[in-house]
């Protein structure tokens, strides 16, 4: 079976993400479909995001709710700028916006 993975760049909020989508993971088929999303951060390289504090994410989901989300791309985005609402990521991005003195 050949596999099918979608790659698409995108940019958010100044950084550059790659995300690679694969619908039918290891073959699944039918309402069920697992789905596996990677998400990377292209630049600044492996710069933590609000789903991921290395930088890389590995996703596993059901098919059809990446789909009814707009796919991908749309599903990312949503699930990047929900995260980005949490206090913890408000607070980093605080922080490196204050240059410190030690």
């Amino acid at each position: 079976m050949k596999r099918s993975i979608e790659t698409h760049d995108i940019s958010w909020r100044g950084f550059v993400i790659r995300i690679r989508y694969e619908a039918q993971w290891l073959g699944s088929t039918g309402p069920f479909s697992t789905a596996h999303l990677q998400v990377d951060t292209l630049v600044p390289e492996r710069a933590p995001l609000p789903i991921t504090e290395t930088g890389y994410r590995s996703h596993f989901a059901n098919a059809a709710d990446i789909e009814a989300d707009g796919g991908p791309v749309a599903f990312v985005i949503a699930w990047l700028d929900h995260a980005a609402q949490s206090q913890d990521w408000k607070d980093r991005t605080e922080k490196a916006r204050q240059l410190t003195l030690f």
